[in-house]
């Protein structure tokens, strides 16, 4: 079914209400930027004009904009803890995070040829990840879902290092020459990294044994956020292992609560933790504006602990061809950092989504059967429900889309293709990004009228 079906109300969609898009705010950041003449950053190489081509990296002073939001409004990081601090050159500016997912996974894995052996992907998992993956050679069986424990806010690592063990305990490919992948490419196995001697000698490039993707704070679409407990031991494998952890970190910024600080991301505790300077990192944090500002931006960036695993993201094919793939939009979201309108829209967005998840939990509790499941939305744009025994989520979805014209999204939607877990069965997504507050409580009414038809059909307790 597609997301954007005729509705008349749509629990799928996760973006903005179209009422919150923030247009007077881009159109004066967008004059600020252009009309003067000249800026003083326009022959710079690291910045360059708003419409030229930009840099590799993308601009520096976007990057430290940024970054100095991140530290003081959102993470709360000081000067004094400068172990963990966000840096300007630790950032690479892409075309939003999907784009972001694709270019990492391009640029540091090779599991076409069999040196990255599996990818693991948290289940259930973003609807439309596994295209990605599927795209940078992750098909025929390379994608293995690892489940989410929400009750102690970690994951199954018992299945985790099992699998590990067991990719482990395999031969390579035979048969595989790594001098083939590409003219005077060749593999370093001190560095497990790629040489390309017709560049630079010393230039590497890092390609890692494995990876992972994951949505640790504010799941989409379980809403659930990892503990520092589970951050760290994913850490700990990922650094035996080789393994590259991708985190979207996309909705973290989206916290609802005053009292409960935005939780450090991987990348920082990876960063706290590893002093070698030399080191490419096992995490990479993806990030975009276009679910805290508008996603016709088209703009995040990609930080890892230092400047290696960056810098390679930057120097793809695609990159050093065209610069950075964002550079007008970068500017104008960096110019409403400067002029402090993304902190104002940021927190609208937080007022509204607060007050719209709460009247979500009180209609999930007054009009869906008793024994539903679900936990009250912390921050983000999702909540994931679990109907009683006995409830067919996909059934009664269909009902309701045939009924009423309300489209849900049931679990089937967030499987990972090769390693699926049923969550169709009794498992819904529902977001409140896009729908009004009288829109979700009379949806949720109406999906409760079904469910009850649906359990006097079937003999069931509502």
């Amino acid at each position: 079914m597609s997301i954007d079906a005729p509705s008349k109300i749509n629990f799928f969609k996760g973006h903005p209400s179209n009422r919150l898009l923030p247009n007077n705010e881009v159109i004066e950041a967008t004059k600020q930027l252009l009309t003067p003449e000249k800026r003083p950053y326009d022959s710079q190489t690291e910045n360059r004009h708003p419409l030229t081509y930009g840099s590799d990296e993308g601009a520096l002073w976007v990057r430290e904009q940024i970054c100095e939001f991140n530290n003081k409004e959102v993470f709360h990081i000081d000067n004094s803890n400068s172990s963990i601090l966000s840096k300007p050159e630790f950032l690479n500016l892409t075309s939003g995070s999907s784009y972001g997912i694709l270019n990492i996974l391009l640029q540091t894995t090779l599991a076409h040829t069999g040196y990255t052996r599996q990818a693991f992907i948290i289940t259930p998992t973003y609807f439309l990840i596994n295209d990605c993956f599927i795209d940078a050679g992750f098909g025929d069986h390379k994608l293995t879902a690892i489940d989410e424990y929400p009750e102690t806010n970690s994951i199954d690592f018992d299945l985790l290092q099992k699998k590990l063990d067991y990719f482990e305990s395999l031969s390579l490919i035979d048969g595989c020459d790594y001098n083939d992948i590409s003219n005077n490419i060749s593999i370093s196995n001190n560095t497990n990294c790629i040489v390309n001697p017709e560049k630079n000698l010393n230039q590497t490039k890092k390609i890692y044994r494995y990876v992972m993707y994951c949505v640790p704070t504010f799941a989409n679409p379980s809403g659930m956020t990892f503990s520092t407990k589970c951050k760290l031991r994913l850490i700990e494998l990922a650094r035996k292992y080789d393994m590259l952890i991708i985190s979207d970190d996309v909705y973290d910024i989206l916290n609802y609560d005053p009292n409960t600080p935005t939780p450090k991301r991987l990348v920082h505790l990876d960063r706290e933790s590893n002093t070698d300077p030399a080191s490419y990192g096992n995490t990479i944090s993806n990030s975009t504006f276009s679910k805290i500002i508008a996603p016709g931006l088209r703009f995040g960036y990609q930080e890892s602990i230092n400047s290696n695993l960056v810098r390679q993201l930057s120097k793809g094919g695609a990159n050093i061809s065209g610069g950075t793939p964002s550079q007008l939009n970068s500017m104008i979201v960096g110019t409403l950092l400067q002029n402090g309108e993304a902190k104002r829209i940021i927190n609208r967005l937080i007022s509204v989504y607060s007050q719209r998840g709460k009247t979500l939990s009180n209609a999930i509790k007054k009009y869906l059967p008793k024994g539903t499941i679900h936990k009250p939305i912390k921050g983000g744009y999702f909540v994931w429900i679990t109907l009683p025994k006995g409830y067919n989520s996909i059934e009664i979805e269909n009902l309701l889309r045939s009924t009423y014209q309300i489209i849900m999204a049931n679990g089937s939607n967030f499987e990972v293709v090769t390693d699926k877990r049923n969550w169709g069965t009794r498992s819904v997504r529902l977001s409140i990004s896009f729908l009004e507050e009288q829109e979700i409580e009379e949806g949720v009414r109406l999906w409760g009228e079904i469910c009850k038809r649906y359990a006097e059909k079937h003999g069931l307790k509502f």
